[in-house]
């Protein structure tokens, strides 16, 4: 007979519908507000936003999924609809071609540029303001201690892009 679960307290079980509810909630509202601010979904966002970020901005495609903690085919597909908008190209790694780089254009750096004080309005409006610095504090250490567990377990098929 199996071992009985380790059921949530009430008091456990009332901060994790919380933390839930949060992790449902939080991205629909940013991606409506970049949606209807700049036509990017969130994700859309943090791809042009972490390219803007890196030398050259350019990044090879796998770095940049395993950066976005996302699937090399996820990223594949919103990237080739970024470059159908001429926000970003995709080009053979100069230093092996057995991978692709992903290089923001200057089309996408001033979309991104745009859309950042909206965004980052959003995130103060939602997220930051009204919490104290203790309180900021205990949020960063609650999202890295629970990224780090999740960032234990293995992936599944993982394959170089």
């Amino acid at each position: 007979m199996p071992d009985e679960p380790r059921w949530l307290t009430d008091h456990e079980r009332d901060a994790w519908l919380a933390l839930a509810k949060l992790m449902f909630n939080l991205p629909s509202a940013l991606d409506a507000q970049l949606l209807r601010d700049n036509h990017l979904t969130l994700f859309d966002y943090f791809v042009l936003s972490n390219l803007s970020m890196t030398p050259g901005r350019t990044m090879r495609l796998s770095d940049l999924a395993s950066h976005l903690n996302c699937s090399l085919s996820r990223l594949s597909n919103v990237v080739k609809r970024l470059e159908q908008r001429g926000l970003l190209r995709r080009a053979p790694d100069p230093e092996s071609s057995r991978y692709t780089v992903a290089t923001l254009t200057d089309a996408g750096w001033d979309l991104v540029v745009a859309a950042a004080p909206g965004h980052v309005a959003a995130v103060r409006d939602y997220v930051i303001d009204g919490l104290t610095a203790s309180q900021i504090d205990a949020l960063r250490e609650v999202a890295c201690h629970v990224t780090r567990k999740i960032s234990d377990i293995p992936e599944p098929n993982a394959r170089n892009g």
